[in-house]
């Protein structure tokens, strides 16, 4: 039996893991400005929760970090091919008819291509992914049939499967019961033990407190990055939540002069 924690040690020196700098980065959502100039780095291995308040943001920056948001300026450095991305669970068709194990293989794509099969090999991959998600059984389960938690398994699942050193994640805990969130939670944290990069949108700030060490805080600006217990302040949070009040939706994406 290997000592405690020796498996994510062993995992660590043998995962190239990127930093990713994000340099004056601006993004519109809708034609609308989303993030302005945001500039800093995850470090390899780092754990950051994004806050901030609904239309902050939040979502689009993880899309440009995964390569699906296209910047207005700015750019992304080291994330090219490197992320798996969760998106929010409600923003994905449940009703498309597909079994369980069909949706955790393509996690496989990435290195297997979408026009090579997949072997038993990557099947019996799946299978232990599901089992490792508590979905062991579920192989043909249609993906319309799953409760909300039952699915955000199978979605974990998936990034198991896709193995990446870099993991985004896009509110991985909302509106799930209690058991299943603690067993995400622990996933999470297994990962983050391998030395991968985690990024989290999260809006339960007593979990980032008690879980993430690090943390972005976004009302389209950058409002505080680093430290949680630095970012998270009353002064910051107040800031936050007064920023909606200002904002203009009809806004046109601003530019700086003096912008790299």
């Amino acid at each position: 039996m290997s000592a405690p924690g020796s498996q994510g040690a062993e995992a660590r020196a043998g995962l190239a893991v990127p930093e990713i700098r994000l340099r004056d980065l601006t993004c519109s959502y809708q034609r609308h400005p989303a993030v302005h100039h945001l500039s800093g780095r995850f470090t390899p291995g780092s754990l950051t929760a994004v806050v901030g308040p609904n239309g902050a943001g939040k979502s689009t920056l993880l899309r440009a970090l995964a390569g699906l948001h296209r910047p207005d300026a700015g750019r992304i450095e080291g994330a090219a091919g490197q992320v798996a991305l969760l998106p929010q669970a409600s923003a994905l068709d449940r009703h498309f008819p597909i079994a369980c194990l069909d949706v955790v293989m393509f996690g496989l794509w990435a290195g297997t291509g979408s026009f090579r099969a997949i072997g038993a090999a990557g099947r019996r991959k799946a299978r232990a992914a599901l089992a490792a998600t508590g979905l062991a059984g579920f192989e043909t389960r249609p993906v319309g049939s799953l409760s909300a938690g039952q699915f955000q398994r199978l979605l974990f699942a998936r990034l198991l499967l896709q193995d990446a050193p870099v993991i985004l994640l896009d509110e991985p805990f909302n509106a799930l019961d209690a058991r299943t969130a603690a067993d995400l939670l622990a996933m999470l944290h297994r990962w983050h033990g391998e030395g991968r990069t985690i990024i989290a949108v999260l809006h339960d700030l007593e979990l980032v407190r008690r879980d993430f060490p690090e943390t972005l805080l976004l009302a389209r600006d950058c409002l505080g990055w680093g430290p949680t217990t630095e970012v998270l302040t009353a002064a910051n949070r107040l800031r936050a939540r007064m920023m909606p009040e200002a904002w203009d939706p009809e806004a046109a994406p601003c530019t700086r002069p003096d912008a790299a």
